[in-house]
């Protein structure tokens, strides 16, 4: 095989005392041979949304680990090395240039949890691959971390469809809404906490909030009694007020200064259930109080789904307090109860057959791509490492607009920065 240029983003790990919002390109060698049992992938392009920057400012908590899946290169004209960077996971699409495993052809597009790179070298479980799928070797891992772990053959893959339109939602939406999807079957396996009916979301204009709400609303039967009908009321900033109602997703928008007093949610003889999207400590105390100031409110659950206002440079207590959640029982309503996708599909997974699952998944992602292009979300493309660096910057210092999704290729490309109204 020919010598290959790589080049990977990096970011210094916050236990380096460095800063965490740098960009480091490092440039390495791919390796001429692969050993037995490996794959060489080119990424092609990938997702980047508030959820890779959770990812980042999660990378070394204990209970998360997402700089424990891509190994940073070693590059001593920058002092970048595994023990002091990290590399934030992304979702993408590659294609295969060399396998050393039998069953994996070179030139087979697939999809996965991949590195920000032009290049990834992947260890193959040799036992672990089928026609659909095949699963990288991380045993350093919890087993329940499969999900990450599974590379899909897009060739026999129901769930895709190969237009650069299609693709393009599915490195945005499908991680945030597989997550989103999985809580609202856990929630729904206890009937909405004893049919509650009034569901509170923070971070309303989140991607994984939203798709939350569409959810839940899709489960919810139509009535002509409105007092009955589940209802989902969002909370969220005034900049990103305007945005969020008009997704059309939510029954009522609420500004976070002030919700209090909002008619909405004072409304008496309502079961609540609070789904903590932020993250946001102070934000949570507000919403606790405000339930217990009154025998009116009947909160009966609180789940933490999210951890939006996480930066990479964030020392968050929450994050760091997550814990393992077995599903066996319900906490107090006034205490988070943690939610964490690849632990409730491991206990859906001894529950359902694996038809089960993926035709549930399937009927879900159909309606998704039916439905997600009237919420106003602008696809922007960006090509070539500068442009990804640049593109990283403005992130930090700007923050990613709801409205927005990103799409990012390390290559470039004729037409950068485009902008697709989906």
């Amino acid at each position: 095989m020919e010598t290959l240029t790589n080049v990977t983003v990096c970011h210094p790990r916050l236990s380096s005392a460095q800063d965490p919002n740098q960009v480091f390109l490092v440039k390495s060698l791919v390796p001429t041979t692969l050993p037995t049992n490996h794959v060489l992938i080119k990424v092609d392009r990938f997702g980047y949304s508030a959820n890779n920057v959770t990812y980042q400012a999660l990378g070394e908590v204990p209970h998360f680990r997402y700089f424990d899946f891509h190994k940073a290169p070693e590059d001593a004209g920058t002092s970048v090395s595994p023990k002091t960077h990290g590399v934030t996971p992304v979702w993408g699409f590659g294609t295969v240039v060399a396998s050393t495993h039998v069953a994996i052809q070179v030139r087979e597009r697939v999809y996965g949890y991949f590195a920000p790179t032009q290049y990834l070298v992947l260890p193959i479980s040799p036992l672990d691959v089928n026609k659909f799928a095949f699963f990288v070797s991380r045993p350093h891992l919890p087993p329940d971390r499969r999900p990450y772990n599974q590379i899909t053959s897009c060739s026999t893959d129901p769930l895709h469809d190969p237009s650069p339109e299609v693709e393009d939602l599915t490195m945005l939406y499908r991680p945030l809404f597989w997550t989103s999807f999985w809580c609202e079957d856990w929630i729904n396996s206890s009937q909405y906490r004893g049919e509650a009916t009034r569901v509170l979301i923070s971070s309303a204009s989140a991607k994984t909030a939203f798709c939350l709400a569409y959810l839940i609303r899709k489960r919810t039967p139509n009535s002509s009694d409105h007092s009955s009908v589940r209802q989902v009321i969002g909370l969220t900033s005034r900049k990103n007020l305007e945005f969020t109602k008009q997704l059309g997703l939510y029954d009522d928008v609420l500004e976070y200064d002030g919700f209090e007093t909002a008619s909405t949610i004072n409304q008496p003889s309502q079961k609540w259930i609070y789904i903590d999207v932020a993250g946001n400590e102070e934000l949570n105390i507000r919403v606790f109080t405000h339930f217990s100031s009154d025998a009116k409110f009947d909160l009966v659950g609180s789940i933490a789904l999210g951890l939006t206002n996480l930066s990479p440079s964030s020392k968050s207590a929450s994050a760091a307090n997550w814990f393992a959640n077995d599903f066996s029982s319900q906490r107090a309503p006034s205490t988070l109860e943690q939610f964490f996708m690849p632990e409730w599909l491991a206990v859906r997974k001894k529950q359902l057959s694996v038809a089960e699952i993926t035709r549930l998944q399937r009927d879900a992602w159909s309606g998704l791509m039916n439905d997600c292009r009237t919420w106003g979300v602008t696809i922007r493309r960006v090509y070539g490492v500068e442009g990804v660096k640049r593109a990283y910057d403005e992130v930090i210092q700007s923050g990613i607009p709801p409205s927005q999704g990103f799409i990012w290729s390390m290559w470039e490309d004729d037409a950068p920065n485009v902008n697709a109204r989906l």
